[in-house]
């Protein structure tokens, strides 16, 4: 019955879409009400501004599980899941927190505002429609397990001219080539001394307070970076009462993602070489870390983690695929068909969201159209 079933299906591909909906019914109800909330929403400034806060909180946290917290989460499947999340939840609240007292309001460490005063990014009096949805679109390419930015899909709709764009798109893309090097360098030259202290499944318990201790530093650093992917939706420099709903909101919906233990994304990482082991999270979140912070006190300009975060994953598995003297072909072309596929997604989420941003905003398309104009 089970073969025939199969056979059936094959014959009839439409059923396969029909066992998609079905499984997905209740994440489609989720988007198709968020779409109608959406387009109600625009004729109330402080209602769009909320439910985008909200949709962008689940949406950036969700998608980003797999470059801040993805490896941590991978390599503690044997712990409680409320005891990782008390743990990173934690240590949100403090990096936040100190933000919003030290920049009197602003929880983004200035990621949004210029040394001046002024900003790319200015908090609209009327939010559009394509502001309002672009977590929506971050939540779908998410569910499709696509590893898009998305300080380029959510900033990229309140960017007052293309030259924020811009901006963003090349220190991203410089942190993305200067990550994929350096874990290239790293990973190769040490990768038969790696393999002799790794080849054991057994590890030290001094590995797992370096870990955490790595990964906090780590996920204390993203917040610092990302965060104003979500506050990109509240003022610019927020009340008490503003600051309790974002910190709380993202400090429970940390408590989801650990619950769900990491969700759909969480597969991106799981597919990379013996990711699970300890040791390995560390050394690639270390890597990771210090870039973040060299990119975060370079400039204050906004910057995609995803980029940095793939380029790290992407320069270790070519080095390793290189270094096997066993089946090495094979290994080779597996690496470079997973980094040719997560490099292919975001640049699909970079698309998107020059799309997303020329919708909304009448300069930028504008900026666009004259750009392709002295081209040709």
């Amino acid at each position: 019955m089970a073969n025939k079933f199969k056979r059936y299906d094959r014959d009839r591909p439409y059923l396969n879409l029909l066992d998609f909906f079905s499984e997905e019914k209740t994440f489609l109800i989720v988007v198709v009400v968020g779409l109608i909330l959406a387009a109600t929403a625009t004729t109330n400034a402080d209602l769009a501004m909320w439910i985008g806060f909200f949709f962008a909180a689940y949406a950036a946290v969700a998608n980003d599980s797999i470059q801040s917290l993805g490896t941590f989460i991978e390599s503690n499947k044997a712990k409680k899941w409320w005891i990782l999340w008390l743990f990173i939840g934690g240590i949100f609240l403090l990096t936040v927190s100190w933000s919003f007292f030290h920049f009197d309001g602003d929880v983004t460490y200035q990621r949004l505002t210029n040394p001046d005063g002024s900003t790319d990014y200015p908090h609209p009096d009327k939010f559009t429609f394509f502001q309002v949805i672009a977590p929506l679109v971050l939540l779908i390419l998410t569910r499709l397990k696509m590893p898009v930015s998305t300080t380029f899909l959510l900033l990229s709709v309140f960017s007052a001219d293309t030259s924020g764009i811009t901006s963003v798109v090349l220190k991203s893309w410089s942190g993305y080539l200067l990550a994929f090097v350096v874990s290239f360098l790293v990973w190769y030259l040490s990768y038969n001394t790696i393999r002799k202290y790794f080849k054991s499944r057994k590890h030290s318990n001094s590995w797992v307070a370096v870990q955490w201790l790595v990964s906090g530093t780590l996920w204390a650093t993203w917040v610092m970076q990302d965060g104003a992917n979500i506050a990109v939706y509240l003022p610019r420099e927020q009340t008490f009462g503003q600051f309790s709903i974002f910190a709380l909101t993202i400090f429970f919906g940390l408590g989801l993602l650990f619950y769900l233990r990491g969700d759909k994304i969480q597969g991106v990482v799981s597919e990379k070489t013996r990711v699970s082991d300890i040791r390995a999270a560390t050394l690639i979140d270390l890597s990771y870390v210090i870039l973040l912070i060299y990119k975060l006190f370079i400039s204050t300009v906004p910057m995609s983690t995803t980029w940095v975060f793939l380029g790290i994953i992407g320069g270790r598995e070519i080095a390793i695929s290189i270094s096997r003297k066993k089946k090495g072909n094979k290994h080779k072309k597996k690496a470079t068909r997973m980094i040719a596929k997560d490099f292919g997604f975001a640049m699909i989420g970079l698309l998107v969201s020059i799309i997303l941003a020329a919708s909304g905003n009448s300069s930028i398309r504008e900026e666009i159209y004259q750009s392709i104009l002295n081209i040709f």
